[in-house]
């Protein structure tokens, strides 16, 4: 008891400081008893030690906590004086760890702490700013560039958007702004897919449909469309060949005709239909690929079959036009069929020219001898006012230049006036005018003449 008192009371004047002494002295007193004794073996022997030095250890680690001037126990347990900074100081510029712990090396390999750029020879890479980082600025970062991101479209979603766009084309014939519409979407791996659903709607439409397609298709090569998105829409167009007779069948000679354009004016390769030679098994597709074998043999020396779709309504001369619609008349004159003539009638494309096909018809009933063309035009006009394909201004116009021209047609036909009373009333009868444009026929007054005495006077 005398020498734990004396231990605690040195330990209070080294200001709270352990001293280490009697605990090392009651440590060499304890094992003399044990060894006087005898109850100690050479194993309990060693752990007691161990124990008493870890102990004696803990100790010291809480005493420097307190004071960075205690001494320190060495690994075999002797008593180290401490270092040789001041009482109560820590030296700034040490590295070593002040809590006891770790193996007495610089924290991170002397790469931490306040002011330290990192350990000698380390490279630093650039680090892009993070929009996330609380201290980021925008400002800071320059200008900012937003970029439009414009989703993939689906084949659901292509034809929703693709089949306005060239409907509206075949109105306005403009190929430009078919390919600004082209640049705003983002196709991706579809992009073929434009080709084949605008050959679709060309082959359920007109001549002259067909003819702007085949000319959007060579427009668009080499900038919105390659050559092997072509090759692609026409092998789908040829694989397809058994639906689309269906609603059209004269499928297989359209795609024909427009593998040769579109090989004509190098949309496609030359060895396209090589491709294909013996490896066909579908009846429509040989057919499509024999028509446009066929008419590459024809025009070899032409270098743009520009005419295998025929010339448009609206570009044709009028003088063309003319000879079309006379010659239609004639035709059905001899024939009589009407469907016939009204099918020629619509592939001429010219709704605005009707006009001349009524004026051209009631002239050759004014030519004409005996009552069989007088009736047989009357049916013909009564079909296409009843089909809606001569509208009501198309068929005045038409009646109303006969009535202008009466007067010079009577130098040929000198009884012009009554055969076109005649008609005239007759179209009426069955509705094919309206009773305005009948009262305002002209019509040949009859001059009598008195008699020779009478001084050659007009009667009223």
């Amino acid at each position: 008891m005398a020498t734990e008192v004396e231990t605690w009371s040195t330990a209070q004047q080294h200001e709270g400081v352990f001293a280490l002494d009697g605990d090392m002295a009651g440590y060499e007193d304890d094992l003399n008893d044990c060894e006087v004794n005898g109850n100690w073996t050479p194993q309990e022997k060693a752990l007691h030690e161990a124990r008493l030095k870890a102990k004696a250890k803990r100790r010291l680690r809480k005493s420097s906590s307190r004071n960075s001037t205690s001494d320190s126990l060495s690994e075999s347990g002797e008593l180290l004086p401490g270092g040789d900074s001041p009482k109560g100081k820590v030296n700034a510029n040490d590295r070593k760890s002040r809590t006891g712990k770790g193996r007495g090396l610089p924290k991170k390999g002397g790469a931490g702490g306040k002011g330290v750029w990192g350990a000698a020879g380390m490279v630093y890479e650039v680090e892009e700013p993070d929009a996330k980082d609380p201290n980021y600025d925008e400002v800071a970062q320059g200008d900012t560039v937003y970029a439009t991101v414009v989703p993939e479209l689906d084949e659901k979603l292509l034809e929703k958007t693709v089949n306005p766009i060239v409907k509206e084309y075949f109105e306005h014939g403009d190929t430009k702004e078919v390919q600004a519409l082209l640049k705003g979407l983002n196709l991706g791996a579809h992009k073929f897919e434009f080709s084949s659903l605008a050959l679709c709607l060309s082959l359920e439409g007109k001549a002259s449909h067909r003819e702007l397609t085949s000319r959007l298709l060579s427009d668009l090569l080499g900038k919105e469309l390659s050559q092997a998105d072509m090759a692609r829409a026409f092998d789908k167009m040829l694989k397809e060949l058994p639906e689309l007779i269906l609603d059209t069948p004269e499928a297989p000679k359209m795609l024909g005709q427009f593998l040769a354009r579109a090989i004509a004016d190098h949309v496609l390769p030359m060895a396209f239909l090589d491709c294909y030679k013996g490896k066909v098994d579908c009846v429509h597709a040989r057919v499509a690929l024999d028509r446009a074998a066929v008419l590459l043999s024809m025009k070899r020396e032409i270098v743009r079959l520009d005419n295998v779709w025929g010339v448009g309504g609206g570009l044709r001369p009028v003088k063309h036009l003319v000879k079309e619609m006379i010659l239609l008349l004639k035709e059905y004159l001899v024939s009589g069929e009407v469907s016939e003539a009204e099918r020629c009638l619509k592939d001429l494309e010219v709704p605005h020219f009707h006009h001349e096909l009524v004026y051209e018809a009631i002239v050759m009933v004014l030519e004409s001898k005996g009552d069989t063309a007088i009736h047989m035009m009357m049916k013909l006009l009564q079909s296409f006012w009843k089909s809606g394909l001569i509208t009501v201004d198309q068929m005045n116009r038409g009646f109303q230049r006969v009535y202008d021209e009466l007067p010079e047609i009577c130098l040929d036909v000198p009884h012009a006036h009554s055969i076109m009373e005649t008609f005239v009333d007759l179209c009426y009868q069955e509705s094919v005018i309206t009773k305005h444009l009948r009262d305002t026929c002209p019509s040949r007054g009859r001059k009598r003449f008195v008699s020779e005495g009478d001084g050659g006077l007009v009667k009223n």
